[in-house]
């Protein structure tokens, strides 16, 4: 019997809606945005970084940076876009962060009621004990 992991290809980019959503230079609101799983380099560069050595909490600014692929319409995100987010926004991505990140504890085995198909889903995604949205 093949594995799931082999037919499925892993989720690597999260949707997310900002509470508040960032506001550009021109005054437009961005709120719909995507950030991609977090790879190793991801979580070492910022330790190498001035600001980091001397706030720890800055870490949490460079792994948003590194992490975030879109807000709205925009694609290149910088610290300064993230500093910039207002702190309900900020606080939504750290946690959004943390729990596709974590170590498997968000995907659960379910299987299919007609065929008996087993799966993994990704448990994030359920709203109201049902799977989608």
């Amino acid at each position: 019997r093949a594995s799931t992991s082999s037919r499925c290809p892993v989720k690597s980019e999260y949707a997310f809606t900002l509470p508040r959503g960032f506001v550009d230079a021109e005054g437009k609101v961005h709120r719909e945005g995507t950030m991609r799983l977090a790879t190793a380099r991801d979580e070492i560069e910022p330790l190498r970084q001035v600001e980091v050595r001397q706030n720890e909490a800055y870490l949490s600014v460079l792994l948003l940076a590194r992490t975030i692929t879109r807000i709205g319409e925009l694609t290149e995100i910088t610290p300064d876009m993230v500093e910039d987010l207002f702190a309900a926004d900020f606080d939504h991505l750290q946690r959004l962060y943390e729990r596709i990140n974590t170590d498997g504890e968000a995907v659960g085995v379910v299987a299919c009621p007609d065929c008996a198909h087993e799966f993994e889903v990704d448990l994030t995604e359920i709203e109201d004990g049902r799977l989608g949205k």
